[in-house]
């Protein structure tokens, strides 16, 4: 098994010595000096952190518990005061990324970076993708991209660089000539969000795409539900790693290596921590909580502390691969994604998704959660393959109530199931809004 790439390119950006390895004290002795640098930066040069970190001395961060007692910047803190959070002019921020995140309202939030920004994702797209492709190979790109420096644009000028050719396809939405474009390129790595490369898969009917022509799929943009993994390898022989990032993390966070366990991170240009998403206190490894991170080399718009609301685990132990690097756990999901219920009880996307996707036709479907009566009710609305409405219709209320995750909430009523509808006109994504159920409860 090769050993992660990202390894000798971070070394590389570690600046060690000729011949000297890589080891976890000399990652995180140059962690804790760029935390340093990154406090004293922004508190110099952003009116945000010259406030925030008013009664912080970046110089005086002896190691990283004393970091942990950094103030925290959130989402709200993006969206009420992004220009103030700049710490360069906005005559040097070459991109503006506008997200609108599900379930929120008011302004959106706004994202800036850097030429020098997008060339360190550039950069992490090159070396991450060295797991899965080779020089000479393809890669269908299946992400925005027709837009300069947006995801799939970043992605394709790290691949020339890697000596591979990008088709930048866009987001799927005619599935029937994304397949005739994967079929143009043999041997191809597929590259897209998780459902809509499902619906490639399990909606051809006619199965134009044989097992083996794709080689392998990375999965990127949300949460990655096992039970879509173990579909697209049954359906096409294929590897399947995934990819864990965000727009605030650059775009670029952590990728699998073939060992295909945990993100190994890009531990040069951020520092990651796992805390307890009630108390704010960091938590050891293999301890699941709230994952936030902090920018150790963006210059337009640095993020100290980010509270992502996602939830996972740093990995505790020794990648098979023999790296040195650290490995965040799989994704479990968003924490706001989990829906309180009556008696103590919570369902999240992330259990409806292990049990829903693993029925033969299921391509996606959206969730809710309503009140009648006093009654909390489960409302599903899913969209199949042709033909498929009724026979998953008769399986969707056995499965909810046979699931191990899932079947408590309906023994103890807790939760009623309400309508299960089709959505035949299908709906895409473009993958910066997560899937999660939606709460209408109190409106």
């Amino acid at each position: 098994m090769r050993k992660t790439p990202l390894e000798s390119w971070i070394r590389d950006k570690i600046a060690c010595n000729a011949g000297e390895l890589l080891t976890r004290d000399r990652i995180e002795a140059y962690q804790l000096e760029k935390l340093r640098e990154t406090v004293a930066y922004a508190r110099r040069m952003s009116p945000f952190y010259r406030a925030s970190l008013a009664g912080v001395d970046g110089r005086k961060l002896e190691d990283f518990r004393t970091f942990s007692e950094v103030p925290f910047t959130t989402s709200d803190d993006i969206r009420s005061d992004g220009l103030k959070m700049l710490c360069t002019s906005q005559d040097e921020i070459e991109r503006v990324v506008t997200l609108q995140t599900s379930g929120t309202t008011g302004e959106s939030k706004r994202l800036f970076f850097t030429a020098e920004d997008l060339e360190l994702t550039v950069d992490f797209f090159r070396h991450g993708m060295a797991t899965m492709v080779e020089p000479g190979a393809t890669v269908i790109i299946f992400l925005p991209g027709e837009r300069p420096d947006s995801v799939g644009d970043l992605l394709s000028r790290g691949l020339v660089r890697l000596g591979v050719k990008p088709v930048v396809r866009g987001p799927v939405r005619d599935l029937a000539a994304e397949r005739a474009e994967i079929l143009r390129h043999a041997s191809p790595c597929l590259v897209g969000i998780p459902t809509q490369i499902l619906a490639l898969a399990r909606g051809d009917a006619g199965k134009t795409i044989p097992s083996g022509w794709v080689k392998s799929v990375l999965l990127s943009t949300d949460y990655v539900p096992a039970a879509i993994e173990q579909e697209l390898v049954r359906l096409w022989g294929c590897r399947v790693f995934t990819h864990y990032g965000m727009t605030e993390t650059g775009l670029g966070g952590g990728v699998e290596c073939e060992a295909c366990d945990g993100y190994h991170l890009r531990e040069a240009d951020l520092y990651t921590e796992i805390i307890d998403p009630e108390t704010g206190r960091p938590l050891p490894d293999g301890t699941p909580g709230e994952v936030v991170f902090t920018t150790l080399t963006r210059q337009g718009m640095p993020l100290l502390r980010y509270r992502t609301g996602d939830l996972a685990r740093i990995l505790p132990t020794p990648c098979l691969c023999g790296t040195v690097l650290k490995r965040l756990g799989r994704v479990q999901g968003r924490i706001a994604a989990t829906l309180p219920l009556q008696q103590g009880f919570t369902i999240g996307m992330a259990a409806l998704d292990e049990a829903l996707f693993p029925i033969a036709g299921v391509l996606n479907f959206s969730a809710e959660v309503s009140e009648n009566d006093g009654q909390d009710q489960l409302h599903i609305c899913l969209q199949v393959c042709d033909g498929e409405e009724e026979r998953v219709a008769r399986m969707i209320v056995a499965t909810l109530f046979q699931n191990e995750a899932l079947a408590p909430l309906f023994q103890q009523k807790v939760l009623t199931v309400g309508s299960v509808t089709f959505n035949r006109e299908g709906w895409s994504s473009n993958g910066t809004v997560k899937r999660q159920i939606r709460d209408s409860r109190f409106k």
